[in-house]
């Protein structure tokens, strides 16, 4: 961990910390896929199967705005019509015919509407499908999880999904790549896979960026057992394995590469993060949960400032696009999410400084 985290502070400006304040938007918890860690995803009878309008979008998004958010997190399930042809009645209500149009049409109605800069999260996408909705986000994500295919047997983490065959979420990565679309991805800890497959998902992700430069960031996460779900009796991912992890993705991934460990998962340890060489926080929000660990509060940016300083580091906000990509000029689809970033962040890519709350 010591050599993880000298690797990290040898090229971190200043011994800078970041973090993005944003909204969650859960813009469907319909999904073709069930997961045995997931409680977010709900079928269309269950309590709780919820599709947001367009009114509900955007009255959360100018709420963020006004709380001083700069990201629009929309994350949703996989292409949920797949199994639930239904939605498309909801979404034709609407106006659109597929959740990729839907997604894309939000993701511009945000930007426009609040300046909020959109980063999408909805799984399985090929090129006509990011070309779509890529040139109204800053960024987008997909977490490959693992590349091991033993979960996929009887009993597993992805028992029985359809989205998440290795192959399939790598090359929604490659695809993002090939367009010049800036990515999030990451592995998932202690959901039945080994350390070798953990440092094989690693050299897959590493291999991407080799060829495309497109992966902004790395997120460690680690399970936590859910009620009501397959998984529910399998321990969570402890907290030393998860800093060995942390650890490895540094000294593998090397000096410049971004990695981040969500603190609300682990907010009475996740000081120790910062020993094992992450350099950023994820995205904090000040309105909406984490719909997708809804047990799991997330820590009030002050006290996450003040462990970061305790720890002899500088918090500072940054956007869904980060610092060193805003400052190459590279990683903008278009003019309009250009000009939307340019307008708040510094030369340095950081949020200016006039702008942060916290």
């Amino acid at each position: 961990m010591w050599a993880a985290s000298e690797l990290r502070n040898n090229t971190q400006q200043t011994r800078k910390i970041t973090y993005s304040r944003k909204i969650f938007l859960p813009l469907t918890n319909l999904c073709r896929d069930r997961c045995g860690y997931c409680t977010f995803v709900k079928g269309p009878e269950q309590a709780g199967a919820h599709t947001m309008s367009p009114d509900e979008v955007l009255k959360v998004a100018r709420q963020g705005q006004s709380l001083g958010c700069k990201e629009a997190l929309l994350s949703l399930g996989d292409h949920p019509e797949y199994r639930h042809p239904e939605i498309l009645d909801t979404l034709r209500e609407f106006g659109f015919n597929s959740t990729i149009d839907y997604v894309a049409a939000m993701s511009r109605l945000i930007l426009e509407e609040t300046g909020l800069l959109p980063h999408t999260n909805c799984g399985l996408l090929d090129k006509d499908e990011i070309s779509v909705i890529a040139p109204w986000n800053v960024s987008m994500g997909i977490m490959l999880e693992s590349t091991s295919m033993a979960l996929h047997n009887v009993g597993g983490a992805h028992y029985k999904t359809v989205t998440k065959a290795p192959v399939d979420r790598l090359n929604t990565l490659s695809n993002a790549g090939e367009l010049g679309v800036a990515m999030t991805t990451g592995i998932l800890i202690g959901i039945g896979e080994t350390h070798k497959d953990r440092v094989d998902s690693l050299m897959k992700i590493r291999k991407i960026n080799e060829e495309y430069g497109n992966i902004q960031e790395i997120i460690i996460q680690n399970f936590r057992a859910k009620n009501d779900t397959r998984m529910s009796a399998i321990p969570d991912a402890n907290v030393l394995d998860l800093l060995k992890t942390q650890a490895v993705a540094r000294l593998f991934m090397g000096a410049s590469m971004n990695i981040e460990s969500p603190p609300n998962l682990n907010e009475e340890s996740c000081q120790t993060y910062l020993l094992a060489g992450i350099n950023d926080w994820g995205g904090i929000s000040p309105l909406t949960k984490d719909f997708i660990n809804p047990e799991r509060a997330w820590p009030e940016v002050s006290k996450l400032r003040r462990l970061t300083s305790d720890a002899g580091f500088e918090l500072r906000e940054r956007t869904a696009l980060f610092p060193d990509y805003v400052s190459s000029g590279k990683w903008f689809i278009s003019s309009s999410v250009r000009q939307k970033v340019l307008d708040i962040t510094s030369p340095d890519g950081y949020i200016k400084t006039d702008l942060e709350r916290w």
